[in-house]
């Protein structure tokens, strides 16, 4: 894939994200800076260290999707995990390696499907043979009479032809095969499965490594067993597919390319990280705020972490962190760690005219999301202009009156707005549902106007 220049990268962001240009300036351009470090000489590429950044921002203004667009467009490995999930080592909860692990795993599938993907065309001529070996088993062998055996030499010779159909039958079963005319026989095969006993671990630190060890020894105590089911042939040909893909994949080199993948390109969004940010010491041990800011800080700044395909390296994974920082601020984090996140960048609230283009201009605005949702029932629902706007003021006044929910308040609006017509859909096939600024106030104006309802339902 050819790398994307810094403006490219703003102009897809720009395709699902409406504003928060900062924002995405400083995505395009550490993602352009890991290109450019792998073309500088290799002395100097181990010395050029990932720029994490932290964007600050109140919820639902584009902090997550921005870190997933832009893993989208790297074809990077990505992992969005919340920093309050960890608890300091020593303590029941996940260990901050675990984040390692699991975005080892996720590598290792994405490349494993890349690979699987290249050998379908092959995969597809083995189940096709498999398929016509059921469908026409090779003839038996007859034994001709003693006086009329042949010699050992000859019997070699002939012994591939006996045993096998005449060419024309197979090829003639092949081409209906392709062309779809046995779509509608049913096939009898042999599926392997393997019963596991459940073994729950009480998670520590390490411990879901030792949990992924004991599976792997079990499934090397019980003997697998084998199942026959009968299905219809076009199941049976993706299900050969998919096995015999699954056995010609390189596993070694699925692992290597995986490893590389991470430790080169991965990228973990680190979200929620101001709730870890707080520094006052309470009664008690510190199990979830500045213990796992310390326990963080060699995977930020560059450790080797154990999986279980490997020694990965986190050297120059690229770290997005995000928090609202309502009640801590970034400088209340460890100086250490504040120290590996040199960018810091704050997104704005959304104001009326964001929640207009929110709704209209991305390619999954929300918008084109309900409509296309009506057109499965037949009704064709249209949204007047003037609907638009009012379903953005609303949106804004509702965020100002109670809790800042940024773009997340226009789901509730619309689920809200469209309740009785989604409800009456199957009944009103053909019709054509036109929505204005009258059906709108009329809809949401009695939550409006009793606030203490309109926390509850809004």
């Amino acid at each position: 894939m050819k790398p994307l220049s810094p403006r490219e990268t703003v102009t897809e962001l720009d395709k699902f994200i409406i504003g928060q240009r900062n924002a995405k300036r400083a995505v395009a351009i550490a993602l352009r800076n890991r290109w450019r470090r792998q073309q500088v000489p290799e002395e100097l590429r181990d010395e050029i260290a990932p720029k994490n950044i932290i964007m600050m921002g109140p919820t639902g203004v584009g902090k997550t999707e921005i870190a997933r667009r832009l893993a989208k467009l790297a074809q990077s490995p990505f992992l969005k995990i919340e920093a309050s999930k960890f608890t300091e080592v020593g303590y029941v909860g996940r260990d901050v390696e675990s984040m390692i692990r699991d975005l080892t795993e996720l590598a290792v599938n994405q490349v494993k499907s890349e690979e699987a993907e290249k050998v379908q065309a092959k995969a597809r001529e083995i189940a096709e043979e498999r398929i016509l070996d059921i469908l026409l088993p090779p003839a038996p062998k007859k034994a001709p009479p003693l006086e009329e055996q042949p010699s050992l030499s000859a019997e070699a010779g002939h012994d591939q032809a006996d045993t096998q159909q005449p060419p024309s039958t197979r090829e003639k079963l092949r081409k209906m095969l392709r062309a779809g005319k046995l779509d509608g026989r049913e096939v009898e095969l042999e599926t392997t499965q393997q019963n596991l006993p459940v073994v729950e671990i009480f998670s520590a630190s390490g411990m879901e490594e030792m949990d992924i060890n004991i599976k792997d020894m079990f499934g090397n105590m019980f003997p697998k067993k084998t199942r026959k089911k009968k299905v219809k042939v076009p199941e049976a040909l993706e299900l050969i597919t998919r096995e015999e893909a699954q056995k010609l994949v390189d596993m070694d080199l699925v692992t290597r390319q995986a490893i590389e993948r991470v430790e080169q390109s991965g990228i973990i969004f680190l979200d929620e990280i101001d709730k870890i940010a707080g520094r006052e010491h309470a009664q008690g041990p510190d199990v979830s705020r500045e213990g796992v800011q310390r326990d963080l800080l060699p995977i930020v700044e560059g450790s080797t972490v154990t999986t279980k395909y490997g020694m990965v390296k986190t050297d120059h994974i690229l770290f997005i962190a995000s928090g609202a920082f309502y009640v801590s601020k970034p400088s209340d984090l460890i100086p250490e760690l504040q120290g590996r996140f040199p960018i810091r960048v704050e997104l704005n609230s959304l104001s009326r005219e964001d929640f207009i283009r929110i709704l209209t201009e991305p390619q999954n605005a929300l918008l084109k999301q309900y409509v296309a949702l009506m057109e499965t029932e037949g009704i064709a629902l249209v949204f007047k202009p003037d609907a638009i706007e009012r379903i953005a003021e609303i949106a804004t006044t509702v965020n100002e009156r109670t809790e800042n929910i940024g773009a997340r308040r226009l789901h509730t609006i619309m689920e809200k707005l469209l309740e009785d017509y989604s409800f009456d859909a199957p009944e009103m096939t053909g019709k054509k549902i036109v929505i204005d600024a009258a059906y709108v106030t009329q809809k949401m104006e009695p939550l409006l106007k009793d606030e203490d309802l309109s926390r509850y339902i809004l």
